[in-house]
């Protein structure tokens, strides 16, 4: 069967910060990740039985430095490379830009976001039974066009788009049965808004806004149920000036053919059913690093 050239999983985020440790002690606090391995400039941290699911970098400024996408094996990394050339694209590195990754190359995508796509060691859920997430769930990125951008994720890396808010307002787009790996609004400033880890209750979010409180620290939104993706979400600030969202009971979309869910702008039950108010966070975000 030939490649189709699509993206398995959203494998991890890499962030710059301008204080290295506060962002390690506070993903070992509140998230209870553990850390994997630390270089003089980089932490490697992670909840499941694999290398990392989150990187910093000690950066002079606080950024997105990066993305990394899996690939399920060598067509098909090889599949999105060519598409990327195709596409004219600016290749930064031909090979992994991280350890622990068996290919691999980095390109710089619409709006600046750079991309690491990559095959990786098998990854296994292990449930470790401590305080803390499960695994890195998604990105949510802030973009100037977002029908640009659903095309990018769609014709580069094969991902379906789950959920559409009106015609170009916010996409949810999906590589694997969670609702959405990334999801893309319409803002004027680019950005990641915030990357997301799964915890298996709605009780964990309750023991994170406990930890938050405990230690000078609070919500900044939530427990709220979306409707696009119907995950029950709560968020955070971390040190780096990005959000943090912990979730439970993603939706689960196992149909490979399922048509896109619609929703009216104007009905803001796309993002919080339970009181239809937008949160006053969507200011916050990392801009992507500059290359």
């Amino acid at each position: 069967m030939t490649a189709a050239g699509t993206i398995s999983e959203v494998g991890y985020v890499s962030l710059g910060t301008r204080d290295l440790k506060a962002s390690i002690d506070h993903a070992e606090k509140f998230l209870g990740l553990r850390v994997t391995e630390t270089t003089a400039d980089k932490a490697y941290l992670a909840a499941q039985d694999t290398h990392h699911e989150l990187v910093y970098v000690q950066a002079e400024q606080n950024g997105a430095d990066h993305f990394g996408l899996l690939a399920s094996n060598s067509d098909e990394l090889a599949a999105i490379r060519e598409k990327v050339d195709r596409a004219g694209y600016r290749v930064l590195a031909e090979q992994p830009i991280e350890e622990y990754a068996e290919a691999g190359f980095a390109f710089v995508g619409p709006e600046g976001y750079t991309w690491h796509i990559h095959q990786a060691a098998d990854r296994y859920d292990v449930r470790a039974g401590g305080v803390g997430v499960d695994r890195f769930g998604h990105i949510n990125l802030k973009v100037n066009d977002s029908l640009a951008q659903r095309d990018f994720l769609v014709n580069i890396f094969g991902m379906k788009v789950s959920d559409q808010i009106g015609d170009d307002v916010a996409f949810f787009l999906r590589c694997n049965p969670d609702n959405h790996g990334i999801a893309v609004m319409k803002r004027p400033d680019v950005a990641l808004h915030h990357h997301a880890w799964q915890v298996q209750s709605i009780a964990d979010l309750g023991r994170l806004g406990d930890r938050l409180i405990a230690n000078g620290s609070r919500l900044v939104w939530g427990p709220v149920r979306h409707g696009a993706g119907h995950n029950i979400a709560a968020y955070y600030l971390e040190p780096a000036g990005g959000i943090v969202e912990v979730y439970a009971e993603m939706e689960q979309i196992f149909n490979p053919d399922r048509g896109v869910k619609q929703w009216d702008p104007e009905d803001l039950r796309w993002i919080n059913q339970w009181d239809g108010q937008i949160p006053e966070m969507l200011h916050y975000g990392l801009a992507p690093v500059a290359r």
